[in-house]
């Protein structure tokens, strides 16, 4: 049985990569912007994680004409008030900065923190939007957002190949490893995007077997 599209709205192999695996057992078959042959981008201007992930989510399924779920996620480090927050994927200023370069200027903003200041969280907002060719009855809702977060410490140098952006010096206490540490299946299972992809699959099944949208919201 061919499984309907859902469109993944990232060029990131590395997401894309954890979403076929969080995802698995929604009912559909995952795509991405590239796949789709998508060059649009779409401007993150929302002061919040969840206003991106409506944003992108609704942007993306106008564009495509498909159901598309879209995820904003960042690193939340309280010694720097909240940030890199919102910016995390911007972190800097600099639109040539590597995730490397990322990680490289917050160890060095942190660098006369002490440990047990270095308190920090990753926090994900999923959102799904159906576009308005696909809704009915008409008025059903447009957009599910599910959040999901998972806490930790910034360490003091990278460790880790498993994961991507901020993973290699997030570090998690009670696994005494990074998040970049953990192989793929374990991140799945703790990570933030892991805890907002549970809520999802449950708002898929639903959607692939009922008409409209449920009454989830950000």
């Amino acid at each position: 049985m061919i499984r309907p599209k859902l469109l993944i709205a990232t060029r990131n192999p590395g997401k894309m990569r954890e979403y076929r695996g969080l995802l698995r057992e929604a009912p559909f078959q995952l795509v991405s912007l590239d796949d789709l042959g998508i060059p649009d981008e779409v401007e993150e201007t929302g002061e919040t994680f969840a206003e991106n992930a409506r944003l992108k989510a609704g942007s993306y399924a106008r564009l495509s004409g498909m159901l598309t779920l879209s995820d904003d996620s960042g690193l939340e480090v309280d010694a720097l008030n909240g940030d890199p927050g919102v910016r995390s994927a911007r972190y800097g200023g600099d639109p040539g900065f590597s995730d490397q370069d990322r990680v490289s200027l917050l160890l060095h903003n942190l660098a006369e923190v002490a440990w047990e200041k270095r308190t920090a969280r990753f926090r994900c907002f999923t959102a799904i939007f159906r576009p308005p060719e696909l809704q009915d009855p008409p008025e059903s809702r447009e957009v599910t957002c599910m959040v999901g977060s998972v806490a930790g410490m910034i360490q003091y140098k990278p460790e880790g190949d498993e994961g991507f952006g901020y993973d290699p010096v997030f570090y998690l206490p009670s696994y005494r490893r990074t998040m970049a540490q953990l192989p793929l299946e374990e991140k799945n299972r703790i990570s933030h995007r892991a805890d907002a992809a549970r809520r999802a699959v449950a708002v898929l099944n639903k959607l692939s077997a009922v008409s409209g949208q449920p009454s989830a919201d950000c």
